[in-house]
């Protein structure tokens, strides 16, 4: 026997087949699984998490900007993440990290994961995909995925090639889309790969003898910005600017570039250690402990949706009836040369100015000639001057919401194109606010029942608490901000009603840092425990003929949004504020609806 009938070969049926298991991907299996649909994430690593794993441990940035601009930090499934990760990796350890991801994607029973899974081919029947195979070295099996849509996260944007699907890679013209940040004349040019390392302390002097292999940096003048370029983050996780890749196939040339980058990371360690008058006493106990062998990747493939998101989009706010996600992150345009941008005095990149945020449409998230396709993170329908924001993985993690949870509402309705949406997209906006997510504009619709009862509270004005906005926007706090220990809120309707559920909306300090890190420059500006705000423990009771009696007890929260089942029939509901995560006084609270 010859190629597959030499080895097992396992077919799988579902709703939805996602393809790559970075944050994007993660994200739209996991809300279209808790949304009903069930779901095939197949991914080509032995981890979950793509550029934020502990392969390449690049931050999951997003519209806060490592929260230069507070309050703007993406919640939904992201901010889940972000809780369970301060909660039980105090550390900052990239590897629970790790598996606090899986976890997410493992606790949905309707996901079959496939890791060491990569997608080699596809199956089509005109303009719908009927199937994908990919190959499970460890096992040694094929596995076929029979399903209805197919979102497509795997960065490099994999079903491109393998089903037809329209897509560009390089850099538009300027005339094109009328962008004045684009260059002149269409080119085949990216942004690149990087490599980064990781450093370890120890108590005596450590001895680095680079590789003869290794390329040498005497002068601070050989590295990107100079002197002032590399003496902040010895301890942390290396240097973005070690990137190359722009000037060739970021998906055909990456084993050569990964060789060119290795030589480039222990050439700058060389000259960290050995060379630089500014480092060397720093670096004396350092020596490596981690360094990169997967690249992390910036650009390849973009797909081509019915709407192709722009820079003049991202600068006029991303104003879209479609919205479903946001970005905020600036236009942040890598030099294709990448590293050796220095040798023509050019920066590694340059920032352009964009507001945050801006909404994302759901025509950037799916193909527009293949009818089940969608996709979210760097090969959504954008140009190369708009995806130098949306990139980043905050931003993909959000999108990949979005599509999760359209897919979801596509199998519920019985709808078979992504397109036909369009008639429910409110429906959709509010689907994904009911789950956290923050769409600029878009408000919650407050049920009538809230929005007519009597509110009071223990203290305070408690009115924002049902304004249908769960976060700060410019000024306004969009939240009760005497909560604290020992505080209440309650709603009285007067007569018995039918009480179905209840959503909170926690303080988990939105204008402060939670990503994970280990780089230097975040030391003591991110949090690594819980919020000293949230609220550990509180009980949502409920007054039945004329006695209150606790219908929900928290005991150890760790989350900022809680969506709970009441099922119940009550005169009144309050939400009791017991103890929180730190010391304090008050709090905010923004939603109790």
């Amino acid at each position: 026997m010859t190629g597959r009938d030499a080895f097992k070969c396992v077919t799988h049926d579902a709703d939805l087949c996602v393809i790559g298991g970075g944050t994007a991907g993660v994200a739209a299996a996991v809300a279209a699984a808790r949304h009903g649909a069930t779901v095939v994430l197949m991914q080509d690593r032995p981890v979950l998490g793509g550029n934020a794993s502990s392969e390449c441990r690049v931050h999951i940035c997003g519209a806060d900007r490592h929260n230069g601009i507070p309050h703007k930090r993406e919640t939904g499934l992201l901010e889940e993440l972000r809780m369970l990760n301060l909660y039980r990796n105090p550390t900052s350890n990239f590897h629970i990290h790790d598996t606090l991801l899986w976890e997410l994607a493992a606790a949905e029973t309707r996901i079959t994961l496939l890791l060491n899974c990569s997608c080699q081919d596809a199956a089509m029947d005109g303009r719908r995909i009927v199937s994908v195979t990919g190959w499970q070295l460890a096992a040694e099996t094929y596995h076929t995925v029979r399903a209805r849509w197919f979102a497509d996260c795997s960065g490099d944007g994999i079903l491109a090639p393998l089903t037809g699907a329209e897509f560009r890679m390089g850099r538009e013209a300027r005339g094109e889309y009328e962008e004045s940040l684009a260059p002149e004349t269409a080119d085949a040019r990216t942004m690149g790969h990087s490599i980064r390392f990781q450093t370890a302390s120890y108590p005596t002097p450590q001895t680095f003898i680079p590789p003869p292999w290794a390329y040498t940096y005497e002068r601070c003048e050989d590295l990107p910005y100079g002197p002032g370029g590399h003496g902040n983050e010895v301890l942390g996780l290396g240097f973005w600017w070690v990137e190359l890749g722009g000037e060739h196939d970021t998906i055909a040339d990456t084993p050569a570039l990964r060789d060119e980058l290795v030589k480039i990371a222990y050439g700058v360690w060389d000259h960290l250690k050995n060379h630089c008058p500014k480092c060397r006493q720093r670096a004396k106990y350092l020596n490596l402990e981690w360094i990169q062998t997967l690249p992390a990747k910036r650009e390849s493939r973009r797909y081509v949706g019915p709407h192709v998101l722009t820079q003049n989009d991202l600068a006029g706010g991303g104003a879209f009836d479609d919205t479903v996600a946001y970005g905020g992150w600036s236009m942040d345009d890598h030099d294709p040369a990448g590293f050796r941008a220095v040798r023509d005095n050019r920066p590694p990149t340059l920032y352009h100015r964009c507001p945050s945020p801006y909404g994302i449409p759901l025509r950037s998230l799916y193909s527009r000639n293949i009818d089940n396709l969608l996709f979210a993170g760097r090969d959504m329908s954008a140009t190369h001057m708009a995806m130098s924001s949306t990139r980043v993985m905050g931003t993909g993690m959000v999108c990949g919401q979005a599509v999760g949870t359209a897919v979801a509402m596509m199998a519920a309705r019985g709808l078979t194109r992504p397109a036909e949406l369009f008639d429910h997209v409110a429906e959709l906006q509010q689907t994904l606010l009911w789950d956290d997510c923050f769409l600029p504009g878009v408000p919650l619709a407050v049920p009538a029942l809230t929005r007519q009862a009597t509110l009071t509270a223990s203290r305070g004005d408690a009115r924002p608490v049902r304004d249908g906005w769960s976060r700060q926007i410019d000024d306004d706090g969009h939240a009760w901000q005497q909560a604290g220990p020992g505080q209440w809120v309650q709603y009285d309707f007067h007569q018995p009603v039918d009480l179905a559920e209840v959503a909170i909306a926690f303080d988990t300090q939105m204008h402060l840092d939670v990503q994970m890190s280990w780089s230097n420059h975040c030391v003591g500006r991110y949090l690594t425990s819980p919020p000293a705000t949230l609220a550990q423990r509180f009980t949502v009771e409920c007054l039945r003929d004329g006695r209150w009696a606790p219908a929900i007890t928290e005991t150890n929260n760790i989350h900022r949004y809680c969506r709970r089942t009441l099922n119940t029939r009550a005169e009144a509901v309050r939400l009791r504020l017991d103890r929180f995560w730190g010391n304090v006084d008050t709090a905010r609270l923004y939603t109790f609806v």
